[in-house]
């Protein structure tokens, strides 16, 4: 996702509720455990797109536009061989369930060449979002989904790119027991640089705590994810609705296509009984 500086006015809406949550504890630690373990489930069938939804910006729900998301060889590709240039079209695959306390596994990697008139900062760029709105929920032109995101990086070159970072759109999270309004944030992770596979493992604890591995060792962790009613897409979700509690305690999985060609495979799900 895109960086960009937040607005930095207090929300007095939230000002009780993140001084009760600057103290909460990170979650208990865990050695990350094999994805083969009794419990793991598959969301993606290596076979088709069943259960997902597809949302553009600009396009209406549903519409695969150019045939971006596909599954090769049991791997969701997000690729964009049908496109002569990049205006802005980004896209997210949602799974359709929603998900409260989970752990998610899955393999990535950034291959080929960006789009003609991909943004600068969306080369080697993807992400998946947790805690996120319903795809239906999303506006016509709305750019990405209420939700907090662990973004994936690529580089090449010389230079360090850290991955499995942490971007907020339309969101807030708790960092080291202080409300962080900075918009991406990097994780301690290496660069991974070429078109290997790169392991990446998010811990979701519904409201609480979330946490980032890459392969299998922790590389970030926060908590309190919590809406940021500053920002005009998730002001479109309060609208007429229960505005008392902004913390994110459930929501959708969706995965990203930014310009940039990215693979995706082994998409797996632990869900976890607190």
């Amino acid at each position: 996702m895109k960086p960009k500086t937040h607005q930095l006015n207090k929300i007095a809406l939230l000002g009780a509720l993140w001084i009760s949550l600057s103290t909460t504890p990170a979650a208990t630690a865990y050695t990350s455990p094999s994805p083969d373990n009794e419990g793991w489930e598959n969301i993606f069938n290596g076979k088709d797109l069943t259960g997902w939804s597809i949302k553009f910006t600009g396009y209406v729900l549903g519409e695969n536009y150019k045939d971006t998301f596909h599954v090769t060889d049991e791997t969701i590709k997000v690729s964009y061989d049908k496109y002569d240039h990049f205006n802005g079209e980004f896209g997210h695959l949602f799974y359709n369930t929603p998900y409260s306390s989970y752990r998610l596994r899955f393999d990535y990697r950034f291959f080929g060449e960006q789009t003609p008139g991909g943004p600068g900062w969306a080369f080697r760029n993807s992400g998946v979002m947790v805690h996120s709105q319903s795809a239906e929920s999303m506006t016509l032109n709305q750019e990405f989904p209420v939700s907090i995101e662990v973004q994936l990086l690529g580089q090449t070159g010389a230079g360090t790119r850290p991955t499995g970072n942490v971007c907020t759109p339309g969101t807030h999270i708790v960092l080291s027991g202080m409300l962080e309004k900075e918009h991406c944030i990097n994780s301690t992770s290496p660069t991974f640089k070429g078109d290997g596979w790169v392991t990446a493992e998010v811990e979701v604890l519904a409201g609480k705590s979330i946490r980032h591995f890459i392969n299998n060792k922790l590389v970030m962790e926060y908590s309190a994810p919590q809406l940021d009613s500053s920002e005009v897409d998730t002001q479109h979700l309060l609208s007429g609705g229960n505005n008392d509690d902004m913390l994110l305690k459930s929501g959708y999985i969706a995965f990203q296509a930014e310009s940039h060609p990215v693979e995706f495979k082994n998409i797996k799900i632990l869900q976890i009984d607190e």
